[in-house]
């Protein structure tokens, strides 16, 4: 066309490479905004599963408050419980001087040591030396020395058993790790059953003539130490106690749920359903038995539950924040990667536990510490707790950018989050205070320079466990309503139009469907 005589010349814009960044990027906003429909959650999302309508859908947020306030209220009662109760550990100390004939051989001994009247109550019995020296230097060194040791039992008539013959003397390598004038105690025996009243110990040092020569060892201090008897006493009773309420809760919860198919059970009332009779377990009902036995089929039992509850919970918070997400839960593209996670963690754990028990009772000088195996089993099991919490974490993440705008789904994510991050935060604190299960327990009741003045750890470790399932149990029990309206429609956003009018249906908009399904315009009184 011939512009010339029209008076007017049309040119084409060219806004540089500004213009074509954004022209690019506003085409693949279009392309994106095509599927935006099939990412953010809609009425046609099918994230949802047919499952039993559960008590925490019909609470109100005063409620909310009122049954954790209610968690942390008997939490901190246990606690005061324990803060009132006896010292779990007792320890008595005895100078090598003050048994050894002549000093001049105190780098060699024989020491003959008398152990403090013992019984049932007080369940295990631990020897350990501190070697005190005149070294001023700054040095810090290790050295390689051997024990001796030979063991007599002695029973409530003063009758007297030769358990270890001086002939048969057990003979250990040990580690001597030193920094200035103050070493390391070093474990010279452990009994975890004790069938006589006292034990007569004869010990001998072999290897530390050279060392005595450079840094003279102006000291020993021998420390028997043991669980207190009164702290044995409230433990049997509070376990006791925990028992009880646990097979009363998990029989009520059990028969809340009896008119239910499981198939139509959420996942969290699945995973309660298991975790209810291992919580049952980890308060040890065959406790009594390691004080009636000498055996230590009880003491490894215990340790080996209590590891088996804690990673059966840390592999169900895996299992619910990814659950919520996904309704396929195969074994295999669902649960094997957290079996492996998780197992990874449990395995150490549970080596540490066959070591204390199993193989001290068989050889009373044996020390997993130095063990050469000792540190890979710590690497191992430290690696596993770090990948675990960094594939928690993540699960976390997703759990809040797919759910976070879902009604009912919302709800059950700020709970478990909530009790997750209270029993992460508890028990981190209690395994600073050197506190733990039961493995970890006796690691730390061990070390004489670890001392508890009161019974708050215990009750701790023990009532956040269980009061935290009393409460999840109360939580995720089956609320009211009709049979067929719980197991469908409650628990499903993509049903949650059966109650919207026709009108609203028909002439709601594209964009409409796209909004939050739990925003504060479109949520009734029944969704919160």
């Amino acid at each position: 066309m011939d512009t010339a005589n029209v008076g007017y010349s049309y040119h084409l814009p060219s806004g540089g490479w500004n213009y074509k960044i954004r022209n690019t990027l506003s085409q693949f906003s279009d392309l994106f905004s095509e599927f935006n429909k099939y990412i953010a959650p809609a009425y046609h999302h099918d994230r949802c599963e047919r499952s039993v309508q559960m008590r925490i859908y019909s609470m109100h947020k005063g409620e909310f408050v009122m049954v954790f306030v209610a968690f942390f209220a008997c939490f901190g009662l246990g606690v005061f419980i324990g803060l009132a109760g006896p010292s779990p550990t007792s320890t008595t100390s005895v100078s090598a001087l003050s048994v050894l004939p002549n000093a001049s051989e105190i780098y060699q001994g024989p020491f003959n040591l008398h152990s403090p009247a013992l019984g049932t109550r007080v369940q295990q019995l631990w020897l350990l030396a501190e070697i005190l020296t005149d070294n001023d230097d700054e040095e810090i060194f290790d050295k390689s020395f051997q024990i001796s040791i030979s063991v007599d039992g002695v029973l409530s008539d003063h009758t007297a058993l030769n358990l270890i013959p001086e002939s048969e003397a057990t003979n250990k390598t040990q580690h001597l790790r030193c920094k200035q004038q103050v070493c390391d105690e070093v474990m010279v025996l452990h009994l975890g059953a004790l069938e006589y009243t006292h034990y007569m110990l004869h010990i001998r040092f072999y290897g530390l003539r050279e060392f005595h020569k450079r840094y003279h060892i102006r000291e020993i201090v021998f420390y028997f130490k043991t669980y207190n008897p009164a702290f044995t006493q409230m433990e049997t009773w509070f376990r006791f106690i925990f028992l009880l309420t646990t097979f009363t809760v998990a029989c009520w919860f059990a028969h809340s749920l009896r008119k239910y198919s499981t198939q139509d059970w959420a996942i969290e009332q699945k995973w309660l359903s298991i975790l209810l009779p291992l919580l049952l377990l980890y308060n040890d009902p065959i406790f009594p038995m390691r004080l009636v036995s000498g055996s230590c089929a009880a003491p490894l039992a215990d340790a080996l539950l209590q590891t088996t509850f804690l990673a059966a919970v840390l592999l169900a918070w895996l299992a619910l924040y990814h659950g919520l997400r996904q309704v396929e839960r195969g074994f295999v593209s669902f649960y094997l990667a957290k079996l492996l996670v998780v197992g990874a963690a449990w395995a150490p754990a549970a080596l540490l536990a066959v070591w204390q028990r199993y193989y001290a009772h068989r050889d009373p000088t044996f020390d997993y510490t130095t063990h050469p195996d000792y540190p890979v089993v710590k690497i191992m099991f430290f690696s596993a707790i770090t990948l675990y919490f960094l594939y928690l974490l993540v699960l976390i993440v997703k759990a809040y950018s797919d759910l976070r705008n879902m009604p009912f789904f919302d709800v059950r994510l700020r709970c478990l989050s909530i009790i997750v991050g209270t029993v992460t935060f508890i028990t981190t604190l209690l395994a600073l205070q050197s506190w733990g299960p039961a493995a970890l327990q006796d690691h730390w009741a061990s070390q004489p320079k670890v001392h508890y003045d009161t019974s708050a750890p215990f009750m701790a470790m023990y009532g956040l466990f269980n009061f935290k399932l009393y409460i999840l149990a109360y939580l995720f029990s089956p609320g009211g309503g009709s049979i067929h309206e719980t197991a469908i429609t409650k628990d499903n956003p993509a049903f949650s139009m059966i109650n919207d009018s026709d009108e609203d249906v028909i002439y709601g908009s594209d964009e409409e469907s796209r909004r939050p399904l739990n925003s504060r315009s479109h949520r009734t009184s029944e969704d919160i």
